[in-house]
Order: structure tokens, then C-alpha cells, then sequence
């Protein structure tokens, strides 16, 4: 069976987390700087008021004059998300990470040792802890079990069987599906809103009238998009941090404090002279907000010029005084060097550059960064269905 550990508005709560006298008030979340003021996820107070996420902020403000808005704050978000999932595979749990607030997990590895299936999922969620109200589903299905947790009450499991899938189904709204606002609203102009009406249509005509997304989305329903649950690989936890006496929002001053952490980090010892892939800076923001970017290295660098001219730039964005600066070294490489080969087997060197070009390349947009095509049905008559999209091995 696949869990999947739910916990809506993570972000909201996770920023609400250190402001408990805002958790019994009307609260929303509110949009970066620079961009459309829109409201993001709001508490449940806020959308009994009449607010609701993507509503514009005048117009939420109208409707609800005591909305306190909060400030994003990107950095707790990840470090609280990153607890959840330390917690869980403290359990034992082997988590695929979706995104904040959405995680999956095989529980056939556990059931003998937890005693069972029920057994298993509260271990998930007393892991996940009471705190963040989270909702567990299970399924033999990723998006099965997605579409139970979207359904569970707070600390509660939902279980779909195999032979209830498509009932189950059959009644749940678009909302699932990653689908842009305007396909959604294509799909309704033509009566189409709930999964099992898409579900029921021809793939064929689905790829026809929607594009790729359309097709993608049906085949996630049809169970054809389902893949294996990749347990992630715990990131590093070389971090340095660098507190100032006052808020500073000078970019030189940012930049200098930058050049000595890129120092410090790769000084640390636990680095063991291996190579970063990717980094993210981050910076806490004065009034409580925080600021995040990440960073995958076109190759992987220990050079600290090179990663300080990769960082600078990203400063820029910065959108407030800066209270605090944090610098964290993500993916490393597995090998501090290369051994040289005094004759190299004809392709050998090639074969080796592609490879790491393909571990790059996961480091910085996932495991789908690069597929392969596998047939399945070559005698199909439908083009779209006889091969699908693998994620390629090394």
C-alpha cells in the first residue's frame, strides 16, 4: 500500500507557528513583494469570513476588516518541513517528498514490524506529530491515496481499496489535479468537473482537445502515470549562519557577509572534502518574515569564488532589511576527486560525463528531469498509449 501524509495550508501554519496570538484570529498569508497582490492560503477563520486564497487583497480586506496578513516566510517553511520528514523516517518510514505539506510512503516494508496495515499509518501520523493536524490516506495508487488524504478528518486514516478505487473516484472535484486555472475552466465550460467525468472520456480525445497537460492528467486518474515511491536521500546539514547586531539592507554589506560564509561552510569538516551540487541561501527577514533560494551548480564546485559569483546575484531579491544570513550546502557529490586512468576504454569518458550531467540534473529539478521512452503496447492503435515516460537510471 502507498500512504500519503497530508497537512493542508503548511505553509500558513508553518508561519503561524511562532505567532500564537494569531492562530484564533482571521489570518491569510500574504503575497511576495513585486508581485500581484493576491491572498494566499487562509485559516479557517478567514474562509468562514468569506476570504479565500487567490482573492485579491482589497477585495479580501472589504470583506473581512479584522484579515491579519502574514508574511511569508520560506525558510521556516523548509526547515519545519524538513523536522516532519526527519520524524518520519526516524520511524522508519522511506518518505518521497511531493512538496511542504505533502509526503509518500511504501507501508509494506513496516506492516510486519508495526503489526499491520492500521498498525502502520498511526505510527505515520504520531510520527508526523499532533501539532500540524495532519490527514492520512492509503491506497494501492499514489494519487488513490492523495485523493484519501484530501478527504480524512484531522488525525484521521482513510483506506481505499483497490476494487473502490474508481467509485471513490468518481465524485471527488478537478481540485487534485495539478491543472492551470484555465484548463480547469475549459473543463468546466464543457461539464466536466468532477475526476470520474475526465476519467470516463477517451484518452485519445482528452490529448486532443487539452494538450499534454490534459493527457497527463488523465493518465494520473487512469493509474497509467503511477510510478514507484523513490525514498529521498536526507540532505546534508552543513549549515553556517550569520547573525547581525542591526538590520542590514545594504546588497554590500549582504555580499561581504556572504563571502564568509561560503568560507566558513566549506571549511567545515564534516564536508570531507566532498563537492556541492546545489546550495541555498537564506536570510530572516526583520518583522518576521524570511527569505529562500536555491541553487543547483551547473557542475559541482568547491571553488569559493565560483560559488560566491553564483550567489551574489541572488541577493538582489532580497525583499526587506536582513536580520540574519544563512548559507546550507545541499547534495554532495560521493567522491571527494576522480581517479585517472592511464588508458580509457573508448567511450568510457563520454559515458562518465553523461552520467554526471544526469545526477546534475536531478539534483536540480527531481527525479523526472531526465526519462527514458519504454513501449508497452506497441500494437495499439492510439499513438499515446503504446509507450510511456520512464525516469532514466544512472
Amino acid at each position: 500500500m502507498v500512504g500519503c501524509i497530508s497537512i493542508p495550508v503548511f505553509p500558513l501554519r508553518a508561519a503561524l507557528r511562532n505567532r500564537p496570538e494569531v492562530r484564533d484570529r482571521p489570518a491569510a498569508l500574504a503575497s511576495e513583494a513585486g508581485v500581484q497582490p493576491l491572498i494566499g492560503a487562509c485559516t479557517a477563520l478567514a474562509e468562514v469570513a468569506g476570504v479565500s486564497a487567490g482573492m485579491r487583497l482589497s477585495e479580501a480586506l472589504a470583506t473581512c476588516p479584522d484579515l491579519i496578513l502574514v508574511e511569508q516566510d520560506q525558510a521556516g517553511v523548509e526547515e519545519e518541513w524538513e523536522r516532519v520528514l526527519r520524524r518520519l523516517e526516524d520511524a522508519g518510514f522511506a518518505i518521497e517528498s511531493a512538496e511542504p505539506g505533502c509526503a509518500y510512503f511504501e507501508t509494506s516494508g513496516l506492516e510486519r514490524l508495526a503489526g499491520g496495515l492500521d498498525a502502520t499509518l498511526k505510527r505515520a501520523l504520531a510520527a508526523v506529530g499532533p501539532g500540524w493536524e495532519p490527514r492520512l490516506g492509503a491506497a494501492t495508487r499514489r494519487f488513490t491515496a492523495l485523493a484519501a488524504a484530501s478527504v480524512a478528518p484531522p488525525h484521521g486514516i482513510v483506506v481505499v481499496d483497490d476494487d473502490e478505487s474508481s467509485l471513490f473516484l468518481e465524485p471527488l472535484p478537478l481540485d487534485l489535479l495539478s491543472l492551470t486555472p484555465e484548463r480547469r475552466r475549459e473543463l468546466s465550460d464543457l461539464g466536466i468537473k468532477r475526476l470520474g467525468e475526465l476519467a470516463r472520456l477517451p484518452g485519445a480525445s482528452v490529448a486532443d482537445r487539452l494538450g499534454r497537460d490534459g493527457e497527463e492528467a488523465w493518465r494520473i486518474i487512469s493509474g497509467a502515470e503511477d510510478g514507484p515511491i523513490e525514498g529521498r536521500r536526507p540532505p546534508s546539514e552543513i549549515v553556517e549562519e550569520l547573525e547581525f547586531p542591526e538590520a542590514v539592507a545594504n546588497e554590500l554589506a549582504l555580499a561581504r557577509a556572504l563571502t564568509a560564509l561560503v568560507d566558513r561552510v566549506l571549511a567545515r569538516p564534516e564536508r570531507g572534502g566532498r563537492i556541492p551540487r546545489r546550495l541555498a541561501v537564506s536570510a530572516r527577514l526583520i518583522g518576521g518574515g524570511s527569505w529562500r533560494r536555491s541553487l543547483t551548480l551547473r557542475e559541482p564546485t568547491a571553488e569559493a569564488d565560483r560559488l560566491r559569483v553564483a550567489l551574489k546575484p541572488k541577493l538582489a531579491e532580497v525583499s526587506a532589511p536582513v536580520v540574519a544570513l544563512r548559507l546550507e550546502l545541499g547534495e554532495l557529490t560521493d567522491s571527494v576527486g576522480t581517479q585517472a586512468e592511464m588508458v580509457r576504454a573508448r567511450g568510457s569518458r563520454l559515458r562518465d560525463r553523461l552520467r554526471e550531467g544526469l545526477r546534475q540534473a536531478r539534483a536540480g529539478v527531481g527525479l523526472d528531469a531526465v526519462c527514458t521512452v519504454v513501449e508497452v503496447a506497441p500494437w495499439s492503435r492510439i499513438p499515446e498509449s503504446r509507450a510511456i515516460l520512464v525516469p532514466r537510471d544512472d
